[in-house]
């Protein structure tokens, strides 16, 4: 989730047809069941409004993948997804640990739950880590890479011209915001006061909430 001031634009139109609701199901559909059971985990944890979030965002992830030609573990990334902010929820939220620290531990214990190697489990505590960074390089994790620049889109309507408009708007009027943004403002304000060192105190004094206010996503 970049805390740089890249420009804030919207989706660009696109001579695209809207997609079907057959498209918005596939984007949105976990891909296994591990998947659907993070998704579920998630939902135990979130408001209303971020599990929202944790949806569009995998969503446009995989779309934004699809269109670049990637190859990626949609599994892994929608875990990813799905699990991005527990953190931010009561009962992980560290009061030592960043929140994408916390979130990605938590990750780890239910992929370790799911069967999922070491190794893989350590794959989807660096996504969740690295989708706070500025940016992430597709060759160094492409799963992150995605995170990065859907969450971006989401939260601060950063990258909007990476996706058709036509996509975009039917994904929100699907999977509606409601007052997200407010929300989200709130509990990144409240890890940079308590953790002024952490990316969220990053991206708080780099005009986040500024960001979120203009998101062009709520006027969609």
């Amino acid at each position: 989730m970049t805390a740089e001031p890249r420009p804030t634009a919207e989706p660009r139109p696109t001579a695209e047809p809207r997609p079907t609701a057959a498209v918005l199901d596939d984007l949105l559909a976990p891909p296994t069941p591990v998947a659907a059971r993070a998704l579920e985990a998630a939902a135990v944890v979130s408001s209303p409004a971020l599990l929202a979030h944790s949806r569009r965002s995998a969503a446009l992830a995989v779309a934004l993948g699809r269109r670049e030609g990637l190859e990626f573990d949609h599994e892994l990334l929608f875990v990813a997804a799905a699990l991005h902010d527990v953190g931010l929820a009561g009962p992980f939220d560290s009061h030592a640990e960043p929140f994408e620290r916390a979130g990605g531990e938590v990750a780890r214990v239910f992929a370790t739950g799911a069967g999922w190697s070491s190794d893989r489990s350590q794959r989807v505590v660096d996504v969740i880590v690295r989708h706070m960074w500025p940016a992430v390089s597709p060759d160094l994790d492409v799963e992150g890479h995605l995170l990065e620049r859907a969450t971006s889109l989401d939260v601060s309507g950063v990258g909007g011209d990476d996706w058709p408009i036509e996509l975009v708007g039917a994904l929100v009027e699907r999977v509606p915001r409601d007052g997200f943004g407010v929300e989200f403002g709130g509990l990144m304000s409240a890890q940079a006061h308590r953790k002024p060192g952490s990316e969220a105190g990053r991206t708080i004094r780099g005009g986040m909430r500024d960001r979120i206010a203009a998101n062009p996503l709520d006027r969609l």
